[in-house]
């Protein structure tokens, strides 16, 4: 199959970048192209204009920044795989990472395309939205920030206007001594998940929960923060803890549906993968596990 016909840009600059998607209407960026490229091939996404933002200067690179993680938008996910900070700060993107497709789709793909992209099974949208990301977008009107919770609009919907690129993303690294877990249930491996959880948790000194991030990949129309479990399960005991907050939310979610997969079986799974993945991250935050 081939694309439809479009006009090709490669420009250097943000700026220059930017004129083009602010004078060309229906226009679409090209970063690594992993999902742009079969939707076009598919006749799905029919662009006038494709412009290719891979020679543009300062859009990668990872660097700690206090607190924070900021992630060029054209970094590629390869990189974050085998990047020693990401392991050290980040290690739920470090571990959310290698369940991206296969070791080809990480060599191209990047980090800006894939939280563009916002596909609801896409592990690094999940993992944004865990960590309670912030997006750095550039505009012809100039810069600005915003909240992934904010971001994230609708399936394959950001709130990035027409006119304006991501630039970088910056991710919220926890403690040292936090723990982590990451699990994903496809029909294969490198499949696009059929449900995926993010778990963050930090613990006192009386090892009962003091933070908690529950997200779920796949289930809903966006990643989707469990925010009222995160709410009932902090000051828990870690061993032993009663999921049945976290079991009362699923079973309410609502849930996507479609002929293969209907939303009762992504709820259930949602709160199976939850049961797995949370005594992991406990167990991970009581040794004090840091992979430094």
């Amino acid at each position: 199959m081939k694309p439809p016909p479009f006009e090709y840009h490669a420009p250097f600059t943000v700026v220059e970048a930017l004129r083009i998607l602010e004078t060309h209407s229906n226009a679409r960026i090209l970063a690594g192209g992993q999902s742009l490229m079969p939707m076009l091939n598919m006749r799905i996404a029919s662009p006038d204009h494709l412009v290719d933002i891979n020679r543009i200067a300062g859009l990668t690179g990872i660097r700690e920044e206090g607190a924070w993680v900021t992630i060029g938008s054209m970094t590629r996910q390869r990189e974050i795989e085998f990047s020693p900070l990401v392991r050290a700060r980040l290690p739920l993107l470090a571990e959310a990472i290698t369940w991206v497709g296969h070791r080809q789709t990480r060599n191209r793909g990047t980090v800006g395309g894939s939280l563009c992209h916002l596909d609801p099974s896409a592990e690094q949208p999940t993992v944004a939205m865990a960590l309670d990301a912030v997006v750095e977008i550039a505009g012809p009107r100039g810069q600005r920030e915003m909240s992934m919770r904010d971001f994230a609009v609708d399936v394959m919907t950001s709130a990035l206007a027409p006119t304006e690129i991501l630039t970088a993303v910056r991710m919220n690294a926890w403690s040292a001594r936090h723990g982590w877990a990451f699990l994903e249930f496809a029909r294969r491996h490198g499949d696009f998940a059929i449900v995926s959880v993010a778990v963050l948790v930090e613990l006192d000194g009386q090892q009962r929960i003091s933070r908690l991030s529950l997200t779920l990949g796949g289930v809903c129309r966006t990643p989707f923060r469990l925010r009222a479990s995160e709410q009932a399960l902090t000051g828990m005991q870690g061993d032993g803890i009663d999921l049945a907050p976290a079991r009362r939310e699923c079973d309410g979610l609502d849930a996507m549906s479609d002929p293969q997969v209907p939303a009762w079986y992504r709820r259930r799974v949602a709160f199976t993968l939850l049961t797995r993945a949370i005594p992991v991250a406990i167990e991970r935050a009581r040794r004090g596990r840091n992979p430094r």
